[in-house]
């Protein structure tokens, strides 16, 4: 890495020292008159003459600018810029000198076109849809909106997406590209559905005419001067973006005028004489339709210097561990390794490196820290260590020495752990295989053979035992992927895994507690589990390894202490001194060996590993299921804390484990934390990205942990380090072996050479999806997205009429909601904003720098009613334009359900699937079940309940039953029939408190009962429901089988058992009820078929009618 950074500074130097030929010119166009061409180079405009030579630099301020248009008569240049955070519309002279900002929203706004008399610029951006369009409500579906070129109001052309944008010369025509949808805009060679085409706008009639309608890519057209022939970008004939051409009144005659291979055409203009101007391949090109093309000899100047970015944090880690003692704080900030102090703000870097540092571990002497790089493209293991004595940590260290361990270009080493003792250090190899090495002999042994773990991102979790002779891990048991258990395998290697939980459920995050007796975990064994791809709830769960620890848990707080006064009692009895008869030096020697013992009481005991009957030593101990951050376990047994957010951010929960009460600790609203105790346990760290906290574990009280990093970043050779990675990333894990035909070092090399002519985030972005769009796959690019808005526009809540040009701004519609929805609001549609804070809108003014930085803050509205003449004002709070794209698209689905509904009368329904997280997917089965107009029993948890009351009362208010499924969903078997009576009147009164109905009915927990359990349930006027139809959803069979299964089974009065988890339940739903509706069965909530008068109940459990 070294030498190719000292080639890459040579490289860079050379092109700063002389005139040199740039490459990555992007947003080519070529001036009207045909002489010269406007482009983008590292973040500025430049011009140069289209004949080649020295380009000027016409922008030279350190924003980004971009996207230069220029005026018909070559006077001006209209351009992007991201000066005040977001991309606004300048325009300037075409010799440079003083911009003028003509947009003022926050939103990207990207100039397209002038018109052709010059006074006005279109432009692109996400403002507002006309309140009424039916599409969806992103900012990836822009509007097309013009502004005067002197500044003024903006009006909206198109509510549509018109990009590319090229008139006709007297303005009443125009093409455009469009856009249906989302994907990375230089992906390549994709045959879509929201594949761009050519469209031709009318402007006198309105009316929109496809030119182009095939499944690729037509994009960028220009019209010849003459207005008869249309020149475009496609990637027709199978290869990549070339120029074509056909008669406008012939649009499916199209032929080529480019035949370039490999790399695509891009940024199409045309000059008023004929000339098209394009580039490729990071070059300039111009070329008659009937000639051949020119590439553009360029050459420029910069003062371009190696780029160095100072880093200055105290908060932004991505990961952190503490030392042993307890007085050291190794974490990562930008990939790279830090140790700051636990009780002092000083701070050491310890990698100084562009390549990205990750999982940290402390060895036991607290002076020597392990970690994983990837550098030189391949993860591999790092030892740091204190190389002078006489420095006492790391924050305070004057010489580190790192060593490589195992190096390797093809093995992929990381997540490295100490041993207890220190002298081993296991990691994962190839993301899936545990390992060990030995320190000493440097010998490695294979913990895990990786058939027990698939991963293409990271590894797994593991922790060491306390006698260091014991793994436990999070592994696929049971072949069932993507579900994990919990496991707990041998250190001495060779053994098979012993999987702990066969739960079928996720569970995680295992480590050893109680003196390495019993393994903490979480699960979503017992909480909500998501329908999709997240949204599960957690629970805190412990695996006793043996019945020793298990005894002790389950002791009274009383037998407890009882226990403990005699285990200490029997510890003194064991160190008595020997007898007086002894001799002195026998005493002196007793002594030493008293002493040896002391230190051996210190040393971890052999953990006694008991597998017979370890199923039932698996105790859950949160008493409610919840979103689970980090969960430790105090020094003496007694106390669990877990991070759980409830409301917002993570949030510190203590729990007495022996008297079972739990109560909210400290509000942290956390994103990542992690928490871990010193060796002592008097000290529990909070460590996260926004702040680190240390917590005296016997008070609760909270001290912050201060660090301050000062580093210097090389720019450049982060963005080599970067490129390689995603080099690297796709080679080894694409998920076609042949990279769809694409020659990817090669293709590699080809991109590689760009890398020194760009010096931002935004070039450095493009680059990378012009580079990865050679793959031709989706969700599949670079991404850039600048920090803030220095001027972020607050909304109102409303729609606007666009047609509208009088004084202020004439509302269209309120959306609901918004800060205008209120019940003492006179305002409607219809109604004008004639002022806000006491500033006039007037005809030529957006209203936009009016409402620029007031979200969240009290503004004066001044309203006008032009049917009553009457004038007034309100006082209303704006919100985020975040905050109101999410009414917009709660506004969206409403209409598009009315829409369906309209349609076919009554007919069918619809449902609307927000995204892959549970609450969507969990709406979907009410929707399901509403549109065949089914009523279910719904049978919940009270933690479910606490958590989503708004979806209890929801199923209630669709008509559905909601009863209980316990509070806690324990094994009622286990309790006395005083605790199930408690725990079924508690989850009773959370569903009365939501809904107003009190639930006569449970469902068992695992629908496991006695006689005991029943005559509980009856004692306090409920009824105990069993099914007889099991749809096995649980079991994630294929919807067609559970349909099948369920039909087959289901008879008169059968109970069907869904769950509420299940995967494919939903796909199933649909024709299970059509096939059973079609039968002529009816379907009611389970209380309406409970009989309330004399019947018995025969061997199936069924109540039979007495005759």
């Amino acid at each position: 890495m070294k030498k190719t950074l000292a080639i890459l500074a040579l490289g860079l130097t050379a092109i700063a020292g002389h005139a040199a030929t740039p490459l990555w010119m992007r947003d080519v166009q070529i001036s009207p008159d045909g002489t010269e061409i406007a482009f983008c180079y590292k973040g500025d405009i430049y011009k140069v003459p289209a004949k080649g030579g020295t380009a000027t630099q016409l922008t030279t301020q350190e924003s980004y600018e971009c996207t230069p248009i220029w005026s018909p008569d070559g006077k001006q240049i209209a351009f992007a810029s991201d000066r005040y955070g977001n991309f606004d519309v300048f325009v300037m002279p075409a010799d440079g000198g003083t911009a003028q900002r003509l947009t003022t929203h926050s939103t990207g706004e990207i100039p397209s076109t002038f018109t052709p008399d010059g006074k006005y610029i279109l432009f692109s951006a996400s403002i507002q849809d006309p309140a009424s369009s039916a599409l969806f409500p992103t900012s990836a579906m822009t509007e097309l909106y013009k502004v005067p070129a002197t500044g003024g109001r903006t009006e909206q052309v198109l509510g549509t997406p018109a990009e590319a944008v090229c008139f006709d010369k007297a303005g009443h025509q125009f093409l455009y590209q469009d856009r249906k949808g989302f994907e990375d805009e230089w992906r390549k060679h994709h045959t879509s559905s929201i594949t761009r085409d050519i469209w031709l706008y009318d402007a006198k009639t309105g009316i929109h005419t496809n030119l182009t309608d095939r499944a690729g890519e037509d994009r960028n057209p220009v019209l010849s001067p003459d207005g008869r022939t249309v020149y475009f970008l496609s990637e027709r004939n199978g290869g990549s973006f070339n120029v074509y051409a056909f008669p406008l009144a012939q649009p499916r005659e199209v032929k080529p005028i480019t035949s370039f291979k490999t790399h695509p055409v891009r940024f199409l203009s045309m000059s008023d004489g004929g000339t098209l101007c394009y580039s490729y391949d990071g070059e300039i090109y111009t070329q008659q339709p009937d000639a051949t093309p020119k590439k553009v000899a360029i050459e420029l100047v910069r003062d371009d210097r190696p780029q160095f970015a100072n880093l200055q944090s105290s908060d932004g880690a991505t990961s952190a561990v503490v030392s042993p003692d307890g007085k050291q704080i190794a974490f990562t900030l930008r990939g790279e390794v830090f140790v700051t102090s636990a009780d002092y703000a000083t701070t050491k870097q310890v990698t100084h490196t562009p390549a990205r540092e990750a999982g940290l571990s402390f060895a036991t002497d607290n002076r020597t820290l392990a970690y994983a790089s990837e550098r030189g493209g391949n993860w591999q293991l790092y030892l740091a260590k204190i190389a002078r004595k006489e420095d006492p940590n790391f924050p305070n260290a004057t010489l580190i020495e790192e060593e490589v361990l195992l190096p390797s270009t093809t093995v992929e080493r990381a997540y490295p752990q100490f041993s207890p003792d220190g002298k081993e250090l296991a990691f994962i190899e190839d993301r899936i295989r545990l390992m060990v090495l030995n320190l000493e002999t440097k010998k490695v042994r294979q913990i895990t053979d990786g058939s027990t773990w698939y991963s293409t991102g990271g590894g797994f979790d593991y922790a060491w035992s306390p006698d260091g002779k014991w793994f436990t891990l999070e592994f696929t048991g049971n072949k069932h992927d993507p579900y994990s258990d919990i496991g707990l395998v041998s250190a001495e290697g060779g053994k098979d895994i012993i999987n702990l939980t066969n739960s079928g459920y996720m569970s995680g995050y295992p480590h050893f507690a109680l003196d390495g007796n019993a393994i903490l975990f979480t699960t979503e064994r017992y909480g909500m589990r998501a329908h999709a791809s997240w949204g599960s709830l957690n629970d805190a769960m412990l695996v006793f390894l043996n019945q020793d620890a298990y005894d002790k848990y389950c002791l009274s707080k009383e037998d407890y202490e009882l226990r403990k006064e005699l285990e200490k009692e029997q510890k003194k009895s064991a160190g008595k001194d020997t007898p007086q008869d002894k001799n002195k030096d026998k005493k002196k020697k007793d002594d030493k060996k008293d002493s040896n013992a002391d230190e051996k009481d210190d040393q971890p005991k052999d953990i006694v590993v008991e597998l017979k009957g370890i199923e039932d030593r698996v105790v859950r101990l949160t008493p409610n299921s919840s979103d689970m951050g980090s969960t430790i376990i105090s020094k003496d047994g007694e106390t669990l804390y877990y991070l759980a957010a409830f409301e917002g951010g993570y949030d510190l929960w203590k729990m007495n484990l022996r008297k079972k009460e739990t109560r909210l600790l400290h509000k942290m609203d956390a994103g990542w934390a992690d928490m871990q105790l010193d060796k002592d346990g008097k000290s529990l760290f909070l460590l996260g990205s926004h702040k680190m906290q240390k917590m005296d574990t016997s008070s609760d009280a909270l001290t912050p942990i201060t660090f301050q990093v000062d580093a210097k970043m090389d720019l450049a050779a982060e963005r080599e380090y970067m490129f390689d990675h995603v080099y690297r990333q796709q080679q080894k894990r694409f998920y076609n072996t042949n990279m769809h035909g694409v020659d990817w070092d090669k293709m590699t090399a080809a991109y590689r050479r760009f890398l020194p002519h760009i010096d931002n985030n935004y070039d450095f972005a493009e680059l990378l999806s012009e580079w990865l769009g050679e793959l031709n796959v989706s969700h599949t690019g670079g991404r850039f997205y600048p920090k803030g808005q220095s001027e972020p526009t607050a909304s109102l809540g409303l729609f606007f009429d666009w047609n509208y040009t009088g004084k202020g701004m004439l509302i269209a519609e309120v959306v609901e909601k918004g800060p205008f929805d209120t019940a003492n609001t006179r305002v409607k549609a219809g109604t004008v904003i004639e002022k806000i804070d006491g500033v006039e809108i007037t005809p030529d003014a957006d209203y936009y720098t009016l409402l620029n930085n007031k979200a969240r803050k009290k503004t004066l509205v001044s309203l006008f009613d032009p049917q009553t003449k009457e004038h007034w004002e309100e006082v209303i709070i704006p919100i985020t334009n975040g905050a109101f794209s999410d009414l917009l698209y709660s506004r969206w689905v409403k209409q598009r359900a009315a829409d369906v509904d309209r349609w076919s009368g009554g007919r069918l329904g619809y449902v609307h699937i927000e995204s892959m997280g549970d609450d969507s997917f969990r709406s979907v089965y009410s929707d399901i079940l509403g549109k065949y107009n089914v009523k279910a029993t719904f049978f919940v948890v009270g933690d479910w309940v606490d958590k989503y009351p708004e979806s209890v009362k929801a199923l209630h208010d669709a008509g559905h039953e909601v009863m209980n499924h316990s509070n806690t969903h324990a094994h009622y078997p286990q309790l006395s029939a005083q605790e199930v009576a408690d725990d079924l009147n508690a989850c009773n009164d959370k569903i009365e408190a939501v809904t107003g109905v009190r639930p006569t009915l449970v469902r068992l927990p695992y629908g496991d009962y006695d006689d005991n359990a029943i005559r509980a349930v009856r004692s306090i006027g409920m009824e105990p429901i069993q099914w007889d139809v099991d749809s096995l959803d649980w079991k994630e069979i294929p919807a067609q089988e559970i349909a099948q299964r369920v039909t087959a089974k289901v008879q008169p009065g059968s109970i069907v058992l869904f769950h509420n988890a299940a995967k494919h339940t939903p796909e199933a739903l649909p024709s299970i009820l059509t096939a059973l509706i079609q039968e002529g069965y009816t379907f009611v909530p389970i209380s309406q078929m409970i009989l309330d008068g004399e019947y018995t109940i025969d061997h199936t459990g069924r109540q039979c009618p007495e005759d």
